[in-house]
C-alpha cells in the first residue's frame, strides 16, 4: 500500500514545493489557469448552460457569489468544491474527471496571488477542430499537382483528374477499370447531364459515330439542351429546401414561388458564373435592383419551411419571437451550410462543439438577415407597370373587337338585367338579385346563407329565368334538378353545400372588385350577372326566343341563338378557386376548371339550337370551400346567331373580327400572370441582434451584435459592417465574402457537390459537413485541384461537367472486381464507376418520355396533382397524373411540403422541409410494388404499349426489339427477344411494358 501511495504523495509535495517556490512569481491566467477551468469546468458552467447558477467564462459568478476571495484560499469556496478529503473524491466536477492535485494547487497559488482575471479574457469550451483544420486552409494546388508530363493545360485538362486517381489507385496496387462501352457511355451520360434517357437514334447514331471528337460533342450537346438546367436546378433546389407552400400546421399556398425555380433553370442553362449565382441569391435585389432575375434570385432566402402561424396569426409575442429565430436561423443555415458546408446551427445554443465557431458569431451572421422577412412580392415596380401596361393595351384591343361584334351581331337580350328583373334591354333594377333557396327577389345583401337544402330546384316567377339551385355533385353521382321539366345534370364534384348571397344583377355581396383585366363591369354600358359559389340559375331559352323573335320583324322564333359572355372570377388574388359550368338541357357546353382572378376574362360563345330550351349557369367552390368565390358573367347575352339583314361584307368582318380576337386571347394567355415572386422584403426597422442563451429567445445578453461572418478563416476579414449597417449592404458583404477568390470554402464545397452529383459520392462524402462531424477528402490534392480550376474557368460549371464527365475516371465501366473491392470496398478511390439508382423525379420523367407522353412545356406555375381543399389547414388529395398538363418534367411540380405525393416519396423523393444535400437510397418492397402497380404507372404502360403498337407494327418480334431500344437504348439478347416474344403471345404488349418498367436496368444507370 505505501509503495502505491507514495507517487500521489509525491505529486501532492512536488506541487506544493512548486507552488512554495512560485507563490513570489505571479501565474499568467490565461495560459496557467484558463486551460484548467477549460478542461474541467465550462462545459457545464457556462452563460449557456450555467448549472448551480454559476458560470466559469468570466470572474462575474465567482466573486459574485463569493467562490473566490482574492488572497484567501481557506474562505474561498472553489477550492473546497475541488478538492477531494478523508478519501472522498472531490465535489466537482461531477461530469468529468477530477482536477491532479498540481491542478488544484495552481488554482490555490492563483486565489493567493489575488485571484487576477483579465476582463479580455473569456473561458470557452474547446472545440475537436481549430483553424488548423484542412477545409478552412488556403488551396494548396501548386505543390500537389501529380507528375504527369502529358499534361499541358493542366487547370483545363481532364487528364488530370484521371492523374490524381491513379497516383492514389498506385499506392494501393490497384488500377482503374477499362472503359464502358458507348451505349453504357451514352445512357450514363445523358441521364447524368438532362435527367432523361437517350433516344433509340441518339444511341444508334452514338455508337456508329466514326469521330473521336463524338463523345465530347456529345457532351457538349447535352450541357446545351434546355433539359440540362431542369436536371441541375433540381440538385440546386435540394439544397433551398424549396416547395410551393409554407409548411407547419397551415402549410398555405406560395403560388409565386416558381419564379424562383424557374431563375434556377435559366441560371444553369446560361452558365451563369457560379460567383454570381451566388450574389444574386443572397442579395440580388441590392446589387442589381433593375434586373428582374437577380431580384428574383431572392427566392432562395425564402424558400424553406414558414411558420405562418407563429409569424402572423398567434397573439403571444413570445411564441412570435419563437418563430421569428427559428425563421432567421432557417435562412443562415441555408446559406452557409449551400454556399460554404459549414453546420453554423449547431452554435445556436452555445459554442460549436466541433467546429471554430463561436455562438457570437452566429447570432452576427443572423443579423445579416435579421432586417428581411418573407413575403409574396412584386419583381420591380417597373416590371409590374411594364406588364400593367401591355395588358392594358390588349384588352383594350379586344374591347374595341368586342364593342364592334356587338353592333354588327346585334345586342340581343343581357341576362344580368333578367336577373333584376328587367326584359333583358336594361329595365332592371342593379344589384337586385334572386335567392337561390326559394327564388325569391331579394335587394338587400346577404352572407352566409342558412337552410339551404342542396340540389332542390326552386322554381321563379321571372319570365325568362326558369329557377334556381345550390349544388352538390357527390362526386358526380347526384341527379342534380336543373328545370322545371324535370331535366337533371350530373357529373360535378362534391360541394360543401353552402352558400353565399344572392344571383345577382351585378356584383355579389362583400364581391372583392366588379373590374377584371381594366374592365368595370358597372360603368360605360357594361353589365355583370354575378353569383357566388355554390350556385345554379336556369334560363328559359324557349321564352327568350320568342321575345327577341316579336321584337324584330323577319325574325322567327326558330332562329339559332348564341349565348356570349366575359366569364371571370372576381375574388381575391390567391389561392382561392372556383368552378364555373354551362349546360344546355342538362348537358355540358363548356366547363373552367380552378378558376382564379389571375386567370383574367374567358370569353363565352356558344351556339344555341333552335331545339333546345334551358340555358343552365353553375358556380361550385373548387372543393376548396366558398371563400372569395364569386364567379361573374361580363354583359351575358343571349343574342341571334346570324341576322337575316347582314350584308356579306358584315359577315365576313365579323369572321375577321373573331379570329383577331382568338390572336389577342391567346396573346392575353401568353402574357401570365402578373410578375409577382415569393422571396425577401425589408423590415421597416433594422431589429436589433443580440447574442441568446441556450438559444432562448427570451433571453438575450450583452451588446447589439454587428453583422460579421467566421473569423476561423483566417485569410478573410469577417466584418461585415456596423450595427448602423442597412440590411442591404449586410447581405452583400455576406455575398462578397462568401464568393471572396481568396475563399477556399465556396469552391471547394460546389466542385464536390458536381463531383458527388456525377459518382454518387463526393471526394467529401458529406457534401454539406466540411467540419469536423463530416468526411475527410478522399481525394485532397484532387479537391483543390478542381476548385482552382473553376477559377481558371470563370467560375462556369458547365466547363466543370465538361472536365468531370470527359475524364477516363468518370466514363470507366461499373464492373466490379472482388480483388479492388477487398482493398476498398466502398469505391473510395475510384477503381469503377458507381452504379447508380436514378431519383425519384428521374424515374417519373423517363417513365412518360419512353411512353411518348412527357410535356415538354417549360416554365410558368406548377402543374398541380392533387384536388385542392381550403380549410384551416388546406387538404392537398392526390389525382393521377393522367391529363397533358401533368405530364410535365417533375421540376415543374407544385411541391407541397406537409403532404407529398406517395408514390414519389416511395421512391425516395426528400422532404422538403429539410435540406438534402445528398439523398438516400433505399430498397423496399413498397418501391418494387408502386412501379408495378401504381395507377400511374400502369396507365404509363398501357400508352407505352400504344405507342409501340404505332410505331413498331404488329409483329411481336418487332415490338419487343422497338419496347427495348425505348426503355433500356439497346436491344434484347436472342434468348431475351424469345422470352419476351413469347410473353406477349401470351400476356399481350401491356404486360411486357409493365414489366420493362419494373427492371433494375430501368431505374439503375451503369
Amino acid at each position: 500500500m505505501l509503495r502505491i501511495r507514495l507517487p500521489a504523495i509525491v505529486m501532492v509535495l512536488l506541487a506544493v514545493s512548486s507552488s512554495l517556490r512560485g507563490a513570489d512569481s505571479p501565474l499568467d491566467f490565461q495560459s496557467q489557469v484558463a486551460p484548467i477551468l477549460q478542461r474541467h469546468c465550462i462545459r457545464c458552467h457556462s452563460p449557456n448552460n450555467n448549472q448551480g447558477e454559476l458560470s466559469l467564462a468570466t470572474s462575474d459568478d465567482l466573486r459574485a457569489n463569493e467562490y473566490v476571495i482574492a488572497g484567501d484560499p481557506a474562505s474561498s469556496y472553489l477550492l473546497e468544491l475541488i478538492t477531494s478529503t478523508d478519501g472522498q473524491p472531490a465535489a466537482m466536477p461531477q461530469e468529468s474527471n477530477p482536477l491532479s492535485d498540481a491542478e488544484v494547487a495552481l488554482i490555490r497559488q492563483w486565489i493567493v496571488q489575488g485571484a487576477a482575471w483579465p476582463s479580455d479574457v473569456v473561458v470557452k469550451e474547446q472545440s475537436k477542430a481549430d483553424e488548423t483544420w484542412w477545409s478552412l486552409q488556403p488551396l494548396r494546388v501548386a505543390k500537389r499537382m501529380p507528375s504527369d508530363s502529358n499534361i499541358s493545360d493542366a487547370p483545363r485538362s481532364p487528364a488530370t483528374i484521371d492523374a490524381f486517381i491513379r497516383a492514389k489507385l498506385a499506392d494501393k496496387q490497384l488500377e482503374m477499370n477499362p472503359p464502358a462501352d458507348r451505349r453504357t457511355l451514352i445512357r450514363r451520360v445523358t441521364f447524368d447531364l438532362i435527367g432523361l434517357p437517350p433516344t433509340p437514334r441518339d444511341v444508334e447514331s452514338f455508337v456508329q459515330d466514326s469521330d473521336p471528337m463524338a463523345y465530347e460533342k456529345l457532351v457538349d450537346r447535352l450541357l446545351a439542351s434546355p433539359h440540362y438546367g431542369e436536371r441541375y436546378a433540381r440538385h440546386w433546389l435540394d439544397l433551398a429546401h424549396y416547395a410551393d407552400t409554407h409548411g407547419f400546421e397551415r402549410d398555405m399556398r406560395r403560388d409565386n414561388a416558381w419564379r424562383y425555380r424557374d431563375y434556377v433553370i435559366e441560371s444553369f442553362n446560361e452558365d451563369k458564373p457560379y460567383d454570381r449565382f451566388v450574389q444574386e441569391q443572397i442579395a440580388g435585389d441590392v446589387l442589381w435592383p433593375d434586373d428582374d432575375q437577380a431580384v428574383i434570385a431572392t427566392g432562395f432566402l425564402s424558400a424553406g419551411p414558414w411558420d405562418y402561424v407563429g409569424q402572423v396569426e398567434t397573439k403571444s409575442d413570445q411564441l412570435r419571437r419563437s418563430a421569428r429565430v427559428l425563421d432567421l436561423d432557417d435562412m443562415t443555415t441555408q446559406v452557409m451550410t449551400t454556399t460554404m458546408a459549414m453546420t453554423v446551427n449547431c452554435a445556436r445554443c452555445h459554442d460549436h462543439k466541433l467546429d471554430p465557431i463561436s455562438q457570437r458569431e452566429y447570432y452576427q451572421l443572423q443579423s445579416v438577415f435579421a432586417g428581411v422577412r418573407r413575403e409574396a412580392r412584386v419583381v420591380s415596380d417597373s416590371s409590374l407597370k411594364a406588364y400593367e401596361s401591355a395588358k392594358q393595351q390588349l384588352v383594350r384591343r379586344r374591347n374595341q373587337i368586342d364593342f364592334e361584334l356587338a353592333r354588327l351581331e346585334g345586342d340581343g337580350l343581357d341576362l344580368a338585367d333578367i336577373v333584376g328583373g328587367g326584359n333583358g334591354s336594361g329595365t332592371g333594377a342593379f344589384r337586385q338579385g334572386i335567392d337561390v333557396r326559394n327564388a325569391k327577389v331579394q335587394t338587400r345583401d346577404f352572407g352566409r346563407l342558412g337552410n339551404v337544402v342542396t340540389n332542390r330546384f326552386a322554381a321563379s316567377d321571372f319570365t325568362f329565368v326558369d329557377g334556381v339551385f345550390v349544388p352538390d355533385g357527390e362526386e358526380a353521382r347526384a341527379k342534380i334538378p336543373v328545370s322545371s321539366t324535370g331535366i337533371t345534370l350530373n357529373g360535378l364534384p362534391t360541394t360543401s353545400g353552402e352558400a353565399w348571397d344572392m344571383i345577382r344583377n351585378g356584383p355579389v355581396a362583400s364581391q372583392h372588385s366588379p373590374s377584371l383585366d381594366g374592365i368595370d363591369f358597372t360603368q360605360d354600358g357594361h353589365s355583370l350577372l354575378g353569383l357566388h359559389a355554390n350556385a345554379g340559375i336556369t334560363f328559359d331559352l324557349s321564352a327568350i326566343r320568342q321575345s327577341l323573335a316579336d321584337d324584330a320583324a323577319g325574325k322567327s322564333a326558330e332562329t339559332p341563338l348564341r349565348f356570349t359572355a366575359q366569364l371571370g372570377y372576381f375574388g381575391a388574388s390567391g389561392s382561392h378557386r372556383a368552378d364555373v359550368w354551362v349546360f344546355v338541357d342538362g348537358q355540358i357546353v363548356a366547363e373552367f376548371k380552378q378558376l382564379g382572378r389571375d386567370d383574367g376574362l374567358q370569353p363565352i360563345d356558344i351556339e344555341l339550337s333552335p331545339e333546345v330550351r334551358f340555358l343552365t349557369l353553375v358556380s361550385t367552390d373548387g372543393g376548396n370551400g366558398i371563400g372569395h368565390d364569386q364567379i361573374g358573367f361580363g354583359d351575358p347575352r343571349i343574342r341571334p346567331k346570324t341576322s337575316p339583314t347582314r350584308s356579306d361584307a358584315e359577315v365576313d368582318r365579323i369572321e375577321t373580327l373573331r379570329s383577331k380576337r382568338n390572336v389577342v386571347t391567346a396573346e392575353l394567355d401568353a402574357l401570365g400572370p402578373p410578375p409577382r415572386f415569393y422571396g425577401v422584403v425589408a423590415e421597416k426597422g433594422l431589429p436589433e441582434v443580440r447574442l441568446l442563451i441556450r438559444g432562448n429567445p427570451e433571453t438575450p445578453s450583452g451588446d447589439v451584435l454587428p453583422p460579421a461572418a467566421l473569423s476561423a478563416l483566417a485569410m478573410l476579414n469577417p466584418e461585415l459592417g456596423t450595427i448602423a449597417t442597412d440590411e442591404g449592404q449586410r447581405r452583400v458583404a455576406l455575398a462578397r465574402w462568401i464568393t471572396s477568390i481568396d475563399n477556399p470554402l465556396v469552391r471547394r464545397v460546389i466542385v464536390n457537390r458536381l463531383w458527388h452529383w456525377h459518382f454518387g459520392q463526393g471526394l467529401v462524402d458529406t457534401p454539406s459537413d466540411f467540419g469536423f462531424g463530416g468526411g475527410r477528402p478522399s481525394h485532397p490534392e484532387l479537391l483543390d485541384w478542381l476548385a482552382e480550376a473553376l477559377l481558371h474557368h470563370d467560375w462556369s460549371l458547365k466547363a466543370m461537367h465538361r472536365l468531370i464527365v470527359t475524364s477516363d475516371t468518370y466514363k470507366q465501366s461499373s464492373r466490379y472486381r472482388e480483388p479492388a473491392a477487398n482493398v476498398d470496398a466502398e469505391n473510395r478511390l475510384l477503381w469503377r464507376q458507381n452504379r447508380q439508382r436514378i431519383e425519384a423525379e428521374a424515374i417519373r420523367d423517363a417513365v412518360l418520355f419512353v411512353s411518348g407522353k412527357l410535356n415538354d412545356r417549360r416554365g410558368g406555375p406548377g402543374f398541380e396533382d392533387f384536388q385542392y381543399q381550403d380549410a384551416y389547414a388546406p387538404i392537398y388529395t392526390y389525382t393521377t397524373a393522367d391529363r397533358p398538363e401533368l405530364w410535365r418534367r417533375s421540376i415543374y411540380r407544385y411541391i407541397v411540403r406537409t403532404t407529398p405525393d406517395r408514390f414519389l416519396t416511395t421512391l425516395d423523393c426528400p422532404d422538403p422541409a429539410n435540406l438534402t444535400p445528398k439523398r438516400i437510397t433505399t430498397t423496399t418492397p413498397l418501391q418494387s410494388l408502386a412501379l408495378f402497380n401504381n395507377d400511374f404507372m400502369l396507365r404509363q404502360a398501357r400508352y407505352f404499349a400504344e405507342r409501340i403498337g404505332r410505331e413498331a407494327g404488329s409483329d411481336p418480334a418487332a415490338q419487343v426489339h422497338h419496347a427495348f431500344a425505348l426503355a433500356l437504348g439497346r436491344q434484347p439478347s436472342q434468348q431475351e427477344a424469345r422470352w419476351a416474344t413469347e410473353f406477349v403471345d401470351r400476356q399481350g404488349l401491356f404486360a411486357l411494358c409493365r414489366s420493362i418498367f419494373n427492371l433494375n436496368e430501368f431505374v439503375y444507370v451503369d
